[in-house]
């Protein structure tokens, strides 16, 4: 019984909602050239307005820390793209009963699911050089969303993605 509770526990973990991040660029991109960044000015993020502007922000912090600075003639832009959805949870519990007897067979098996179906965002950045009009580096990530969250709730959320996001920004030559 306590293995059975110990392996309920572990999935019930790992259903946890947590930023999740894919990254794709250019290998043939010196990120060396680029110094400086803007925002598209036509840029529908799909973000409520504090929303975005609560990106932005922790995005502008971010990208600082890292030597880029916000310029009227960028390097390169950036471009947000959102939305939400509703997931499925991922995780269930098979449950089984079997029988023989001679000639004779029979089961019965019910999948139990683990974890409440929730809404994720996804986020989506994009850097497009702004000479050559190609985008060359962007990451997409998934995390949980509570519509009703307090503004320091959704801007720590935030900063977590932005956090993850860049983590791997710029990627490093191998």
């Amino acid at each position: 019984m306590r293995y059975l509770f110990s392996i309920v526990f572990f999935c019930f973990l790992t259903s946890c909602s947590s930023v999740r991040v894919n990254y794709d660029y250019d290998k043939a991109t010196d990120f060396s050239s680029y110094s400086t960044y803007n925002y598209f000015s036509d840029i529908e993020s799909g973000l409520s307005q504090l929303d975005e502007k609560r990106l932005v922000r922790v995005l502008d912090s971010t990208l600082l820390s890292k030597g880029y600075l916000l310029a009227e003639e960028p390097d390169f832009f950036i471009n947000i793209i959102s939305n939400e959805f509703r997931s499925s949870p991922n995780n269930a519990v098979g449950v089984g009963i079997g029988g023989t007897g001679r000639n004779v067979g029979g089961g019965v098996s019910v999948g139990l699911p683990l974890g409440n179906s929730g809404i994720q965002r996804r986020i989506q950045f994009d850097f497009v050089d702004a000479q050559r009009d190609a985008l060359f580096w962007q990451a997409s990530s998934e995390s949980g969303f509570r519509e009703n969250a307090s503004p320091s709730v959704r801007e720590e959320r935030l900063r977590a993605v932005v956090k993850k996001v860049f983590s791997k920004f710029p990627p490093q030559k191998k």
